[in-house]
């Protein structure tokens, strides 16, 4: 979603590779008391995501397989820190959230997962280039990509160093990063530059959100999706 609202603005960015994710590192968070069982349980429930970002598709989408529209629950855009508080407190009904936070969450026994994104959402990370530089300079970037491929690819070989250095940078305790590094699917190597489906999943997504009044005009995502010169 981000790079969407950036292109609506003006960004000049190009899409220029790709990560694809765990489907499962996405999810529908609800108290393991609540009264919310299935689904089409959110009807007029109060559910916080941040605005813009992948949680706010994971919403949309989830919504739609329960026969839902995004008007049918009271929507709150809270970040990541402050629907953590109200989820605790019980100030929202629901929450929509991505790791790390999911699985910080997630090891508290009060907490429940309604769903995962798991085959509701696809899951794509985006690496994006300034365009003035990745037009003067593509073979740099191809080789960024490249590199970035290789470095995740080692890290997912040696997961339980890769589990120690990331908790010491990022603060995240050791047991909850390797659930976030080791949902299923999750593969930190399959890095790549843009692929024709990631491509047409983009220009969906743009359609469906655009038709939703989310975005603030139709876009052409392809306009922006840098393809590397053949050699």
């Amino acid at each position: 979603m981000p790079p969407l609202f950036a292109q609506a603005a003006g960004g000049q960015l190009y899409y220029v590779g790709l990560y694809k994710g765990s489907p499962a590192a996405s999810a529908i968070l609800v108290r393991k008391d609540s009264s919310i069982k299935t689904l089409e349980d959110l009807k007029g429930k109060k559910v916080a995501f941040k605005r813009g970002s992948s949680a706010h598709n994971v919403t949309v989408k989830v919504l739609r397989k329960a026969g839902l529209k995004p008007e049918d629950v009271e929507q709150l855009d809270l970040s990541p820190p402050d629907a953590a508080a109200a989820f605790k407190n019980g100030s929202i009904d629901a929450w929509s959230i991505w790791d790390p936070y999911l699985a910080i969450a997630e090891a508290d026994p009060e907490t429940r997962i309604l769903t995962t994104a798991e085959g509701i959402v696809d899951s794509y990370s985006f690496f994006l280039a300034n365009r003035d530089f990745t037009d003067a300079n593509g073979q740099v970037v191809v080789d960024v990509i490249d590199e970035l491929g290789k470095v995740g690819t080692s890290a997912q070989s040696n997961l339980d160093e890769t589990v120690k250095e990331l908790s010491e940078i990022t603060g995240v305790p050791v047991d909850v990063t390797r659930v976030a590094l080791t949902r299923k699917g999750a593969d930190l190597g399959s890095v790549s530059t843009i692929t024709d489906a990631a491509a047409a999943y983009q220009q969906a997504l743009a359609d469906e959100f655009y038709g939703l009044g989310i975005l603030p005009k139709k876009l052409v995502t392809g306009d922006i999706v840098w393809r590397p010169k053949a050699s």
